[in-house]
């Protein structure tokens, strides 16, 4: 039926990581809309297990030899698909301020459309650890928003806005590094 593809191989390869999180962004969003304790946790769970594998395609590609272009321009949009989408489904339910989401928003279709520029011109759009960190709060803050509910007398929404408070910090600083540093592009 696949004449010739090696469905094991194209499944243990680093993009199906990127891929599985671009794929869990519908379920998320399903489930979202149904802000129930039982449909939040369950959304928390999905939204947890896409987010681990922003860290393990990398890994995984870096050890196999396997990075390519590909995944150096998909893993970032599979990042902001994710993050973007539970932040706005987040800001529907009166969760998050709408203004952070549009900031964080804005920030993730600014640097999307640099990074496009830098591509074309052949330079390298690795991400930074400013960004590495960024999305790491942004996933902290996530996490305990979508649960949202109190769970063992833990306020979760209070957890996920005090992550979300240094995620905007640092996605407007990670940002206006990435202007900065690529400025001669936009010159040209």
């Amino acid at each position: 039926m696949f004449s010739g593809l090696d469905i094991k191989k194209i499944l243990s390869h680093p993009n199906a990581l990127t891929l599985y999180r671009i794929a869990a962004i519908p379920g998320i969003v399903v489930l979202l809309l149904f802000p129930n304790r039982f449909c939040t946790f369950i959304a928390a769970i999905l939204f947890s297990a896409a987010a681990i594998t922003d860290y393990f395609d990398g890994f995984y590609a870096r050890k196999r030899g396997l990075v390519s272009n590909l995944g150096k321009a998909m893993d970032p949009l599979a990042d902001k698909l994710l993050v973007s989408s539970t932040f706005i489904m987040l800001s529907s339910h009166g969760w998050v301020p709408a203004w952070m989401v549009c900031i964080i928003i804005g920030r993730e279709l600014a640097v999307t459309g640099l990074r496009n520029i830098i591509v074309e011109r052949k330079e390298d759009v690795s991400a930074t650890s400013l960004g590495k960190y960024k999305i790491g709060f942004q996933i902290a803050a996530i996490i305990p928003l979508l649960l949202h509910y109190p769970y063992f007398g833990i306020n979760f929404h209070v957890i996920g806005m005090v992550f979300l408070w240094p995620a905007l910090v640092l996605t407007v600083w990670s940002g206006v590094d990435y202007f900065i540093r690529f400025r001669n592009l936009l010159r040209n």
